[in-house]
């Protein structure tokens, strides 16, 4: 139940201002262009709370449902307008005026991805060196010459010096372009090498498929097989595992790392294990049946535990990236770009088929990425944020009726046949645009779903 509240209370935060600043972007450039604003609303449904200064001036008002926002200016097609009102009317505006108005919501979540990613990068992100473990034979890392001990050093000359960074750009670039990735890697001597993945279409339809066919794991020294954390509702927790228990045997075979009993949990789904631990200097024999985990690959097993990891060993293995402010403006600029472009090349790739939609996140998943981020630092968080604050930009821009690439669109049309469209074809677009996505929300709230059944996750 507090997972389930930490989870909610970020998601709320995040949507919060990402939907502020996207409101705001209206509010503002209608207010500087003289239209009247009479309204100024974060979330939809029943008001909670509200403020207006006078009956004149604009309300500005929290609502219910915190997934949305909106800002309602004075216009006649919307209800009787006041004689004094007309000339700060939205539709009574130039189509110049009700364009910088519509767009300035997508650009302003853009501008606070910038202020974000700079925001990170100036207060500097740990992480995980991007040094690579064992290469298994067959994977694309394998066929690319990649070897243990290699640390990836840019990915197309866009330095990764995180592992979480290598691998998103690494599996982002795969997914975009489905083409050739330039590595440059140091080796265990010191040399500079680059490295070539060449990676199809087939392989990059999704992430997950896409990370089993890299073969790029993480180096990782061999860890005693303690139980450094376990999971109020996991197969350990059952089976009376407690932090600080040391693994000795599993049917009769000796535990000697913890990669090994993760293996061996692995490959025995919903069978019981008979184990030995050791425990405060005494042996004790337990038992424990893995719970059954099934993906469209492959079937696991599971217990909810996870290792303990020595201090010394993650101050080892950990860097910190940091930029001085003034070199944060443009590595924070082209991590916008590169963000906000990749976005708009997986939607293309997903229209025409060469994509898959499970790429995509419904409001279930991104609330959980929410409370995870938020549980793993302020950085995170922002970072999360600032990622979300790009899709929602590139996705607010899409000319699609309803949201504000379908107004933009009619604009342009506008301003070529020196007319406006006709309220009928504006109506009857904008249903056939809250069929589609209705229809797509629908679907990524499906999936979500499917992907909480069979999610897995760090912990095993």
């Amino acid at each position: 139940m507090t997972e389930l509240i930490h989870t909610l209370f970020y998601f709320i935060v995040a949507i919060g201002v990402l939907v502020s600043f996207h409101e705001f972007g209206h509010f503002w450039i209608a207010r500087r262009s003289g239209v009247k604003v009479l309204r100024f609303s974060v979330g939809f449904g029943k008001v909670l709370w509200s403020y207006q200064k006078r009956p004149e001036t604009t309300e500005y008002v929290i609502s219910a449902i915190p997934l949305g926002g909106y800002v309602k200016m004075v216009d006649e097609r919307e209800g009787h307008v006041a004689t004094e009102d007309l000339p700060h009317a939205f539709n009574r505006q130039s189509v110049w005026i009700r364009t910088g108005i519509v767009a300035a919501g997508p650009i302003f979540n853009l501008v606070l991805a910038f202020a974000l990613f700079w925001s990170v990068l100036v207060i500097g992100e740990t992480g995980i060196k991007p040094i690579l473990g064992h290469v298994k034979e067959g994977t694309l890392a394998a066929t690319a010459d990649f070897s243990e001990g290699d640390e990836i050093i840019a990915v197309n000359n866009k330095p990764t010096p995180t592992w979480n960074e290598a691998l998103s750009v690494i599996i982002g670039t795969a997914i975009d372009d489905g083409q050739a990735i330039s590595v440059q890697v140091k080796t265990l001597t010191g040399e500079d090498k680059y490295r070539t993945l060449s990676i199809s279409e087939s392989e990059s339809q999704t992430p997950e498929i896409l990370y089993e066919r890299l073969g790029l794991k993480p180096w990782s020294p061999k860890l005693k097989p303690v139980i450094g954390q376990v999971l109020p509702d996991g197969a350990a927790f059952s089976a009376g595992l407690k932090k600080g228990d040391l693994l000795i045997s599993a049917d009769s075979h000796d535990i000697n790392d913890w990669m090994q009993w993760v293996d061996y949990v692995k490959s025995h789904p919903g069978v019981m294990i008979k184990i030995i631990i050791e425990r405060d200097g005494a042996t004790i024999p337990l038992t424990i049946t893995p719970t059954k985990i099934e993906s469209e690959q492959k079937t696991e097993g599971k217990i909810g535990a996870a290792v303990l990891i020595p201090e010394d060993l993650v101050k080892s293995v950990s860097v910190k990236y940091a930029l001085s402010p003034l070199a944060a403006i443009p590595v924070a600029f082209e991590t916008t770009y590169y963000y906000s472009f990749t976005t708009v090349k997986m939607m293309g790739k997903m229209l025409i088929g060469k994509a898959s939609v499970k790429n995509l996140s419904g409001p279930i998943s991104i609330a959980e990425y929410a409370g995870q981020s938020a549980s793993l630092g302020l950085v995170h968080f922002l970072k999360f944020m600032a990622l979300i604050s790009v899709s929602l930009g590139v996705l607010n821009l899409l000319p699609i009726p309803v949201l504000d690439g379908g107004h933009l669109l009619f604009f342009a049309i506008e301003g070529i046949k020196g007319s406006p469209v006709s309220e009928k074809m504006q109506l009857f677009f904008q249903q056939v645009g809250i069929a589609l996505l209705m229809s797509l929300m629908v679907m990524v709230i499906f999936m979500d779903i499917e992907k909480k059944i069979n999610s897995i996750t760090g912990w095993f």
